[in-house]
C-alpha cells in the first residue's frame, strides 16, 4: 500500500509508506488533502526525488483499465466503470418533449435552421465517455509524478464481426440493399409472417416490434421483429416483452469504440504532449507471453511497459455517476393516470446521494433514500450493505462528486 504525496505547492511527488506518512501527519508536518486513494500534502518546502513513473490506460466503453507503473513496482492500478444510461435517459426526455408538443397549444411559426453541429461533435453518450478518460487520467496526474502515458486504441470491423467471409464490394452490399426502408427488409426476411401465431390468427395487418427497448436497442434489423396486431397488442398488453431475444449481440460498442479511440488519444495529447498509442494486438501478446489474467488492470500494466511489475494492494474502483436529476416528473404513470413529480430534497438528514459513509465498520455508498431517514448502502460494485440503514448510524467520510472511488 501507498500513501500518495503531494509537496507544499500541490505538485505530486513519489508515494511513501503508510508509516512514514503517519510520521508526517503527527509531526504536523502534513495534512490529509484525499481520502481516497489516500493523498497528503506537505506543510514544508521539499523539491522531492522522482523515479520514472509509466500510465498505461486500457480504453473501453464500460470498463478503463489504469496502471501506474515503475520498472519494479506497480504504484497505482484499478478500474473504472462509465456511464451507461446517458442514452436511455435522452430518449426519455425525448418522449416527454414529444407529449408537450403534440398537446393542444399555441401556434408557434417556425424559425430558421440554426441547429448546426460543430465539427468534431459526438453523441452526448459517446461525448461523455471520451471526457471520462481524460477525467481519470487527469485525476491520476494529479497525485503521480507521471513521465509517460500509453493509451491503447482499438478499431473494429462491424461487418466482418456479422459476417467472417465478406470481402471486396459486398462492403457496399448490406442487408437493406433493395428495400425501400427498414420495415420493407424485416417483413421480406420473416416471410410477411407473425412471428408469434406464424400466421394462425390471420391478421391482415403486420406490425414492426422492437425486442429490446427503442432507447436502449435502436433500430437495428437484429433488434426488430414482425408480429401481426393483435399479437403486437397482446404482447404489450401482458407484459410479454421478454420471451423474445435479439438474433445476435448488439455491435454498439464495438462501434463507439472505433468512433471514440482517436478522439480519446488526441484529447489526451493536447494536455500530455509526451502521450503514445499502442494496439490491442501487441496488448495481448505481452499479456499472454508472460502468463497474466486477463484483467482490465493486468491489461494496464502491459500496456505501461512494465508487465513484471510487482502489483501492490488496493486495487481501486471507480464509478462515474450522474450529477443533478432535474426531471420535473416521473417517467411511469401509475394508476389514475397521474404523473407524479419527481422533486426529491437534495438532502435527506444531512445525506445526499452517493455520498461516502461508515456504516458498521464499513465504507459504502448511499444509492437509496427515504425521507424519513433510511438510507440504501452499497459498495461501488453493487454489494449491498443494508437495505434500510438509519441515518443515526452513519457517519460522513465524502461528499458525493461525478466519479467515486474506493480500495478494494
Amino acid at each position: 500500500m501507498f500513501v500518495y504525496v503531494l509537496n507544499h505547492h500541490e505538485e505530486p511527488l513519489m508515494p511513501c509508506s503508510p508509516r512514514n506518512a503517519r510520521i508526517l501527519l503527527k509531526e504536523k508536518k502534513a495534512k490529509v488533502v484525499k481520502k481516497t486513494p489516500f493523498t497528503i500534502q506537505l506543510l514544508f518546502g521539499c523539491s522531492g526525488y522522482k523515479q520514472p513513473i509509466s500510465l498505461g490506460v486500457d480504453a473501453g466503453t464500460k470498463h478503463v483499465g489504469v496502471s501506474a507503473t515503475t520498472e519494479k513496482q506497480v504504484l497505482l492500478e484499478g478500474e473504472a466503470q462509465l456511464r451507461t444510461d446517458i442514452q436511455e435517459l435522452l430518449a426519455t426526455r425525448l418522449q416527454f418533449r414529444r407529449t408537450r408538443r403534440s398537446r393542444t397549444t399555441r401556434y408557434r411559426k417556425p424559425r430558421f435552421l440554426n441547429r448546426t453541429r460543430k465539427v468534431g461533435w459526438l453523441a452526448p453518450s459517446v461525448q461523455n465517455k471520451v471526457d471520462a478518460h481524460i477525467k481519470l487520467v487527469n485525476l491520476i496526474h494529479s497525485i503521480l509524478p507521471l513521465t509517460s502515458l500509453t493509451v491503447e486504441v482499438a478499431q473494429f470491423d462491424t461487418q466482418l464481426l456479422k459476417n467472417p467471409s465478406i470481402q471486396g464490394e459486398e462492403y457496399q452490399q448490406g442487408d437493406h440493399m433493395g428495400f425501400w426502408n427498414t420495415r420493407e427488409y424485416i417483413f421480406y426476411r420473416d416471410g410477411h409472417t407473425c412471428q408469434w401465431c406464424k400466421g394462425k390468427k390471420k391478421a391482415k395487418i403486420l406490425n414492426v416490434h422492437h425486442i429490446e427497448s427503442r432507447k436502449t436497442g435502436g433500430d437495428s434489423p437484429d433488434n426488430l421483429l414482425t408480429l401481426c396486431e393483435s399479437c403486437h397488442t397482446e404482447l404489450h398488453q401482458k407484459g410479454l416483452e421478454h420471451i423474445f431475444k435479439r438474433k445476435s449481440k448488439t455491435l454498439r460498442d464495438a462501434s463507439q469504440m472505433t468512433v471514440m479511440r482517436w478522439f480519446i488519444y488526441n484529447g489526451l495529447k493536447k494536455n500530455y504532449p509526451d502521450a503514445q498509442f499502442t494496439y490491442g494486438y501487441k496488448t495481448k501478446y505481452t499479456r499472454i507471453s508472460h502468463g497474466l489474467a486477463k484483467k482490465h488492470g493486468v491489461d494496464a500494466r502491459c500496456i505501461s511497459g512494465h508487465p513484471l511489475a510487482v502489483p501492490t494492494d488496493p486495487k481501486y474502483l471507480w464509478k462515474f455517476v450522474r450529477k443533478n436529476n432535474r426531471q420535473l416528473h416521473k417517467a411511469t404513470i401509475p394508476k389514475g393516470g397521474k404523473r407524479k413529480n419527481n422533486k426529491a430534497p437534495r438532502l435527506v438528514k444531512g445525506f445526499q446521494l452517493f455520498d461516502k459513509v461508515r456504516y458498521g465498520g464499513q465504507s459504502c455508498f448511499i444509492f437509496g433514500r427515504r425521507s424519513s431517514g433510511y438510507f440504501d448502502l452499497r459498495l461501488l460494485d453493487g454489494t449491498k450493505i443494508h437495505a434500510s440503514a438509519s441515518y443515526k448510524k452513519l457517519k460522513k467520510l465524502e461528499y458525493a462528486t461525478t466519479l467515486l472511488s474506493e480500495g478494494r
